[in-house]
């Protein structure tokens, strides 16, 4: 690697400024591109890469803008152009991306302790030198068996990237563009890179169904009842999500017949038959608890004997009771003249909790809803458990990518929000355990816009968060589970959330706050590099991230099963329209 030769001489350094460093170039001609020992060199065009030379340590360099003296831009014209002997001397402007030893220049250092001095040589950077710092972000010295993938080239020559995946999502990673950009393409090409190329299983939740040609892939298909995520696996707070009831007045009934029901789910050995209704032959129907004026003494010893299993969060019961326990659960405290009794029923207390139970009701009516959760299972008989299929894909050696396909499921009710919601929980919890420490999983969340950043809000407008994934991005990292979301609206996309992403691909962006929202996420994304944004073409974007030191503006190669992401095109008449 020969970084400072002669033959790739673009100008000397005329000043040096904490922001930026100007380049005099002696003549214009070093502005075109020309080829030396078979490269491709782009001179000191605009995104071109440049070497600058100095005593102990080499910079590098990029070319954000140029122009011309005042004194000479009076001088263009048609002729003078075409006239060897007319000569300007442009001026570049270039960003210190880097610092290197000019004796080992295979390594590059980020940081502000030294600066070219003036009058020193700039040079074109070889691909070769520039593709060997492009190998190394991400790389620590104790990384063995450090998986590398071809991502695509670098779009100001032909570079090839070979990027550490580490460096990819080992901080997590996120996909932007608006639409048109390649975002699609490169989703697509990212799970294929990382299943070619390493070992580690990934998970993709296909909001549209696009996903569908990709290879070596395992399809569950969402919202047809042949899948479901078991209402009893969801957590409390997530039933509140479905139900959302308001904090002052159906909260309490709502925690006290969940109890009630729990408790008549754990009583195999019918203590509690007291509080069951009798059949008629005297047997107890384990079921609905009823409270009135029966004593409190055994229900409070069972409930202290399985307190662990009653406040376990989760909702380990029979919810087609629900609906009926709340009404039974609206009775005074205590009665009148025995306190060691409950009192008779409230109907204050009835009247408060009368939504609450119309939309237990709803959720068991609506289909939507049972083909995600089966709260009626036995309209579902054949349905398989999401959890045990997600378990089954990470033990499955022949499968490496797991879609989740969400185009059938239903946009009312908020299920799809829900549905994902429980799925990250879910996630977060087994990672947590410590079962994808030693094999990370990587999860894909496609239109990711329309999954983060949502709430329930009950009938008081107390609103509850659906903030899975925003602590997935905070916490999981060091679980081994990494988060890689794809959108084209990051404005939408939590703030704790995308500030958490280490690694960001960003397609081309036109809104202001969307480009506001990537400069204040991405710490190594600054104006320089942000203005690239709304002029990038099809498949190109700007690679900026923690692991590299530098911004990148590349090419991404075509993933070789291309997403279904074509808008459907409008159809010409095929009848002649007849004169008026």
């Amino acid at each position: 690697m020969k970084p400072f030769d002669h033959n790739k001489f673009v100008g000397y350094v005329c000043e040096v400024t904490p922001q930026y460093v100007r380049l005099q170039i002696p003549s214009a001609k070093l502005l075109r591109t020309f080829y030396y020992n078979g490269e491709i060199f782009l001179g000191g065009s605009v995104g071109s890469f440049v070497v600058i030379e100095g005593q102990e340590y080499g910079f590098l360099g990029r070319v954000f803008e140029l122009n011309l003296p005042q004194g000479e831009r009076t001088e263009i014209t048609d002729k003078s152009i075409n006239e060897e002997e007319t000569q300007f001397h442009p001026i570049a402007k270039i960003e210190l991306l880097a610092l290197f030893d000019i004796y080992k220049p295979e390594t590059i250092t980020k940081t502000v302790s030294r600066y070219p001095s003036v009058g020193a040589k700039a040079f074109s950077c070889s691909d070769e030198q520039i593709g060997a710092y492009i190998s190394a972000f991400g790389v620590k010295n104790d990384d063995k068996d450090v998986p590398f993938a071809p991502f695509g080239k670098l779009t100001s020559n032909n570079a090839l990237c070979n990027i550490s995946l580490n460096s990819l999502f080992g901080r997590h990673c996120a996909v932007l563009g608006t639409t048109g950009g390649g975002k699609s393409w490169t989703v697509a090409k990212l799970i294929e890179l990382a299943s070619e190329y390493s070992e580690n299983k990934c998970i993709l939740i296909d909001a549209t169904g696009e996903y569908c040609n990709i290879n070596n892939i395992q399809n569950i298909e969402l919202g047809t009842g042949d899948y479901i995520f078991d209402y009893t696996n969801l957590s409390i707070d997530e039933l509140y999500y479905l139900l959302h009831p308001s904090s002052k007045t159906q909260v309490p009934k709502l925690m006290e017949a969940i109890r009630s029901l729990k408790m008549s789910k754990l009583d195999t050995n019918t203590e509690l038959a007291s509080y069951y209704k009798q059949d008629s032959q005297g047997s107890s129907i384990v079921g609905n608890i009823y409270k009135s004026k029966k004593t409190k003494r055994p229900f409070e010893v069972f409930y202290y004997n399985h307190i662990v299993d009653i406040e376990d969060k989760s909702c380990n019961f029979n919810f087609n009771l629900l609906a009926a326990q709340i009404t039974n659960e609206c009775i005074w405290d205590s009665d009148r003249i025995n306190s060691s009794l409950w009192g008779d029923r409230n109907e204050t207390d009835v009247s408060n909790c009368i939504s609450l139970i119309s939309r237990i009701n709803n959720v068991m009516s609506t289909s939507e809803y049972n083909k995600i959760f089966g709260f009626r299972k036995d309209t579902i008989p054949d349905a398989k458990d999401l959890r045990k299929g997600i378990h089954d894909f990470i033990q499955d050696k022949n499968h490496s990518i797991l879609r989740l396909d969400f185009s059938k499921v239903s946009f009312d009710y908020q299920v799809r929000e829900i549905l994902v919601n429980a799925i990250g929980n879910h996630l977060l919890n087994e990672a947590r355990e410590g079962l994808y420490k030693d094999s990370p999983i990587i999860v894909f969340i496609d239109e990711a816009h329309q999954f983060l950043n949502k709430s329930i809000a009950d009938e008081y407008f107390s609103a509850k968060p659906l903030d899975a994934f925003e602590q997935i991005s905070k916490e999981a990292r060091k679980y081994g589970l990494f988060l890689c979301i794809a959108t084209q609206m990051p404005r939408d996309i939590p703030l704790g959330t995308l500030s958490q992403m280490g690694t960001f691909v960003v397609h081309r962006l036109i809104n202001e706050q969307d480009k506001k929202a990537v400069e204040n996420a991405a710490s190594a994304a600054n104006r320089n590099s942000l203005s690239f944004l709304p002029i990038l073409g099809e498949g190109e974007a700007l690679l900026v991230g923690v692991d590299f030191p530098m911004p990148l503006t590349i090419k991404i190669d075509a993933p070789k099963r291309v997403p279904d992401s074509q808008t459907p095109k409008l159809k010409k008449k095929t009848e002649a329209i007849s004169p008026l």
